[in-house]
């Protein structure tokens, strides 16, 4: 598995989300007052400024949005990956995220738009927080 960036804490904005990944669950907040959903996570709804978000935990499924697929990469943590998958997923309940898709033999023949994905966590060789990314259904 690659050695990609961890987070660094004390973050309060993402701290909660960080550990619930390393729970195996994706989390996201909506606001209480004008009942948007929050994502990524932040300290003020980013629709009405309101500080009252509640965390909820996603299914962690929806599909591709978009996505590029990555030919070659000199960043440290990512150039053992070979080519791979960039997408944003729209997840079932309402937010955007930006992934990796996973599983997939010929990232550029194997993923299209629309296609149902589900989050599945990453291990990393260093490092305690696992990453969300997507695996075709």
């Amino acid at each position: 598995m690659p050695n990609r960036p961890q987070p660094h804490f004390p973050e309060p904005d993402t701290q909660h989300y960080w550990e619930g990944v390393k729970a195996g669950e994706l989390r996201y907040q909506t606001c209480d007052d004008c009942h948007k959903v929050n994502f990524y996570p932040t300290a003020h709804c980013q629709s009405c400024g309101s500080d009252r978000l509640t965390w909820n935990v996603s299914k962690g499924e929806g599909v591709i949005y978009t996505y590029s697929v990555v030919r070659q990469n000199r960043i440290p943590g990512f150039v053992e990956m070979g080519a791979y998958a960039t997408a944003y997923v729209d997840l079932d309940e309402d937010f955007r995220m930006l992934t990796n898709i996973v599983g997939v033999a010929y990232p550029t023949k194997d993923i299209t738009i629309g296609q149902r994905v589900r989050v599945e966590y990453e291990k990393q060789d260093s490092g305690e927080y696992p990453i969300p990314v997507f695996r075709p259904v």
